[in-house]
């Protein structure tokens, strides 16, 4: 008999009980159930709801039952639908009547509005730890590379030049905003559900400010309705993780691209490449692809937790519980890319020649000839259409800039002089910009000890 069977006059379909069940993938809140449990019930007790004697002998109960799940001693039952129903199913074989008073006052609405609130807090928390020390590896990464000279892109042309550094600690900005999103997302789970019954409430007099000091809870949720039915946390934290994501992927693309022989930036270590089974010299950056090809994956779970409550009317659908499956797996796969992903960059080699070697070409130092010109008085415009006109010269003759000598360079403008070499150099272009976020060696220095400062790192 279902613990819901009251009402019914016959089982359900082994069909529809297979079909409903959600305890293949809702299993892992199995402590959060069990400690949200233990909160309600000594809430119970402290009101008078029930007696101390069996407030105590449910918590006690259900900590022994917590104590078995994670010894691997009891197997859950498909039959019972759910994890919230398998450990009350389990608590009242265990004591009988006193067991079925765990669930006075509260229904499976708000219970599991309770659980997986306080299952996502603690993932965001892991998370969180996470990209921390993804941080904290980039910002080694730079500092080792503060006079590492590369090209920097726009349109994956060669623009200007900056420090290895000043583009990792790019990413470092984008890994940073990550972790405040999530940290600002952590405020809207916690806020504690728990006594707002299926949709109305409760006529029991619950101490709902007590639960929520039990487990960790900011503040209560302050609409009843809302409590049950709202999932916009869920949505609000696979978008973050959907921009976490996408930030991994850009960086993974980059990486793809550097430890190509036509870049050869970087060369992965071996234990975060792999081989071809028919090309021996082959050694694929399989562990940036296949992260670039899991974002894609996080952001189809967001589209289904957004399909799935857009059409919902309040409060509580069974529709709902398709939201665990999707954001289960959205953290599951940033858990697995995050730490390989940390690991590859840590261990990667920074071929400092190749990236000097193309920052040097390309004309990288080309609107630095411009910005010459009109320290000269010449207008920024002209000196734009000069330098270019001086750029397809160069084209033409196989020549950078820096190869001109100082006659052909007056027959583009007579404002040239000996000292533009020097103003010119890849030192002088990157160390010019100097103002703060520039790629000057000082300016990249003042944003790492920035990020050192947040996150406490020596």
């Amino acid at each position: 008999m279902k613990l819901w069977g009251g009402r019914f006059s016959k089982n359900t379909d082994k069909l529809t009980d297979d079909f409903n069940s959600s305890i293949r993938f809702d299993c892992r809140l199995y402590k959060h159930d069990i400690k949200g449990s233990i909160a309600h019930a000594k809430m119970l007790g402290r009101c008078g709801i029930i007696s101390r004697d069996e407030s105590d002998l449910i918590c006690r109960t259900l900590e022994e039952i917590l104590s078995d799940i994670e010894n691997g001693q009891i197997e859950f039952d498909i039959d019972a639908e759910d994890i919230h129903m398998n450990i009350e199913k389990i608590l009242i074989s265990r004591i009988g009547d006193t067991g079925k008073k765990l669930h006075t006052g509260r229904s499976r609405n708000d219970q599991v509005a309770l659980d997986i609130r306080m299952y996502l807090k603690d993932e965001i928390n892991v998370i969180k730890g996470m990209l921390a020390e993804l941080i904290t590896v980039l910002v080694k990464t730079a500092e080792t590379n503060l006079d590492t000279i590369m090209p920097g892109y726009t349109h994956l042309q060669r623009a200007q030049p900056v420090t290895f550094a000043h583009h990792i600690m790019a990413y470092v900005q984008m890994f940073d905003r990550d972790y405040n999103r999530l940290s600002d997302c952590f405020k809207r789970l916690d806020v504690m559900p728990l006594g707002s019954g299926a949709l109305a409430g409760t006529t029991y007099n619950l101490d709902r400010y007590f639960v929520a000091s039990e487990l960790g809870f900011s503040s209560i949720t302050l609409n009843s309705i809302d409590a049950v039915s709202d999932r916009d946390f869920i949505i609000e934290l696979n978008a973050a993780l959907s921009i976490l994501m996408m930030h991994l992927s850009r960086f993974c693309e980059e990486i793809v691209l550097w430890c190509s022989h036509e870049f050869y930036f970087i060369e992965l270590d071996d234990a975060y490449s792999t081989g071809s089974s028919i090309m021996p010299q082959k050694k694929n950056p399989d562990v940036a692809e296949l992260i670039r090809g899991k974002t894609g994956r996080v952001y189809g779970n967001l589209i289904t937790l957004l399909t799935v409550m857009k059409g919902l009317p309040l409060a509580y659908n069974k529709d709902m519980q398709e939201d665990k499956e999707a954001i289960f797996d959205s953290i599951d796969t940033v858990k697995a890319c995050m730490p390989v992903f940390t690991k590859m960059i840590a261990t990667m080699k920074v071929r400092k020649d190749k990236m000097l070697s193309a920052a040097r070409g390309g004309f990288t130092n080309a609107t630095d000839v411009a910005d010459y010109l009109v320290k000269k008085g010449v207008p920024f415009r002209d000196s734009h259409f000069i330098v270019g006109k001086l750029v397809a010269y160069c084209i033409e003759n196989g020549k950078n800039i820096d190869d001109l000598n100082i006659e052909e360079l007056k027959k583009f403008s007579d404002k040239f002089d000996d000292d533009v070499y020097e103003s010119i150099s890849l030192d002088a272009c990157i160390n010019g910009r100097k103002l703060p976020g520039g790629p000057s060696y000082g300016a990249v220095s003042a944003s790492i000890q920035k990020i050192k400062e947040i996150y406490n790192l020596v």
